[in-house]
């Protein structure tokens, strides 16, 4: 496994998260860091990561319906793998 760096565009969402504490992704454009074989892993992860974070601080149906559609609003901008 290789560490990934993901940059992410979250423009589109921020203002539909405010009621969330996002963590590492609480700007526009958050740069995460993930374990990964591949870079469409990587990118399918740092995604993962951001769903988990706001299903466990509100898990309902709404909600979970909510984040499936939060999610194609975010753009990956880059993936690297930096050594």
């Amino acid at each position: 496994m290789k560490v990934y760096k993901v940059e992410l565009d979250m423009t589109y969402v921020l203002g539909r998260l405010k009621k969330f504490n996002l963590k590492q992704y609480n700007n526009q454009f958050p740069i995460i860091f993930v374990d990964a074989n591949d870079p469409d892993e990587a990118c399918y992860l740092a995604i993962y990561q951001l769903a988990a974070i706001l299903i466990q601080q509100e898990p309902s149906y709404e909600n979970a319906v909510f984040i499936k559609d939060v999610i194609y609003d975010i753009n990956i901008l880059k993936v690297r793998c930096p050594e």
